[in-house]
């Protein structure tokens, strides 16, 4: 591989390649290539891939493209996991020279997040591109972007990042998933998979990459994204004749309406496979969904989905809420208005804004819903995590959380009374918890 290590001023550069400075700081500032290094003094230094780099557009430009045209080449070659550079080494060239501690995989995932904490586009572009140069699309795109934004993730809920970095990390890394899909050849295999979220699931990054994946495979995937209904889902799978449909759920609330849309298309005989987060966190909640786990790696996941498509799978029986579930999802669901009333009436004044308050209400109620639906009130607890971070980030005491959690029960006691035992259950357990 073309050196990354800075080592030539910008006067090296300009000797090196003929190109005029203030059309190498055009190129720099409007299309993002190079992007050289800086020294303390804010001085640029170029590394031997950035001066092959420029050596790369100029002849781009001598064929007869604009230098727009030149960068989006570039791009769509870097995007499709092969490098522009390859076997083009100039006779000033360092040549190849082994990994080193600033060319590893952790490495780039490192300045990857330092580059989106910091709202710095530019720099976290160029370190995907020199990642990208380096090693395979899928190692890229699982080792830097993933795990990176599980980093920041997990930044966001230790409170040592905003939600702002957040997205604009998720936004920075659906771009570059979208702009490599898109650069995706045409399909080498017969078969057709359908990708997408269940109802109510809006986190898209999983699917998408899984569809990259799958596609790099040589399979023709269709990726329909985030929240797909389940109206007429059955008819529209049937008229592609697709051979597969992968769901991927998160949250708790997903897979509800993930297990309800597996078991319509299961109904009609229709394959369907699943994944995602909820299902690591609580094992036995595939269970309860018609469908073909996929595992809890995304490796894995592709191999199960090749497997199931070359081979005919008998899916099994899911299993069912006990009665009394049942009973007490069907006393829930037809008093939840009433029973948020009430805690809205009972609740004192916390220490947090009222929006927020109204939002906690709303997602608890949705997780109860859910885990009443899917037969067990203890996948729940992992979702009061969120209500603990809200309460985080506004200094609350962790007493207010018990306060919260007891007022709800009892909303729910004064309102559907003897049909909520496994949600007073529950509330008994979790405040308990919380008390020790």
């Amino acid at each position: 591989m073309v050196s990354t290590t800075p080592a030539f001023n910008l006067k090296v550069v300009l000797k090196e390649t003929g190109l005029a400075a203030d059309t190498l700081r055009a190129w720099e500032r409007r299309y993002g290539l190079p992007v050289p290094q800086r020294t303390p003094g804010g001085h640029r230094l170029y590394s031997q891939r950035d001066i092959e780099t420029i050596k790369w557009l100029m002849a781009r430009q001598a064929e007869g493209l604009s230098i727009s045209r030149a960068v989006d080449l570039w791009n769509e070659k870097l995007a499709s996991g092969s490098d522009p550079l390859a076997g083009s080494v100039s006779s000033t060239s360092p040549m190849l020279i082994p990994s080193s501690p600033n060319t590893t995989l952790a490495s780039f995932r490192a300045q990857w997040i330092k580059a989106c904490t910091e709202f710095n586009e530019a720099s976290a572009e160029q370190t995907l591109n020199q990642a990208f140069s380096i090693f395979p699309v899928e190692s890229v795109c699982m080792d830097v972007i993933q795990k990176g934004l599980s980093e920041i993730g997990n930044l966001w809920y230790e409170n040592q990042a905003s939600v702002q970095q957040e997205h604009f990390a998720s936004g920075l890394a659906m771009r570059r998933l979208d702009a490599l899909l898109s650069a995706t050849p045409a399909p080498t295999q017969n078969k057709i998979v359908i990708v997408g979220c269940p109802p109510d699931e809006w986190h898209t990054f999983t699917p998408l990459l899984l569809s990259l994946l799958l596609r790099r495979r040589g399979l023709n995937v269709i990726y329909l994204g985030a929240n797909v209904p389940a109206a007429r889902f059955a008819h529209t799978v049937q008229d592609i004749k697709a051979d597969l449909v992968v769901l991927v759920a998160q949250q708790l609330i997903s897979a509800a309406t993930l297990q309800q849309t597996a078991l319509a298309l299961s109904g009609k005989k229709i394959p369907v496979a699943f994944g995602g987060r909820i299902f690591n966190i609580h094992p036995n909640l595939t269970e309860y969904v018609a469908g073909h786990y996929l595992g809890n790696e995304l490796t894995s996941a592709v191999d199960g989905i090749e497997t199931l498509l070359k081979n005919k799978v008998k899916q099994h029986e899911p299993k069912a809420a006990t009665q009394v579930y049942v009973t007490a999802h069907h006393g829930y669901q037809s008093k939840r208005t009433h029973i948020e009333l009430t805690v809205k009436q009972m609740l004192e004044p916390l220490s947090i804004s009222t929006e927020d308050i109204k939002t906690g209400i709303h997602f608890l109620g949705e997780n109860i819903t859910a885990a009443l639906q899917l037969g067990d009130m203890s996948y729940v607890s992992a979702e009061v995590d969120w209500l603990k971070a809200l309460l985080h980030l506004h200094n609350s005491h962790p007493e207010q959380l018990v306060y919260f959690l007891d007022t709800y029960s009892n909303a729910v006691d004064k309102n559907i009374n003897g049909q909520g035992k496994p949600i007073f259950e529950w509330f008994s357990a979790e405040v308990q918890k919380l008390k020790t």
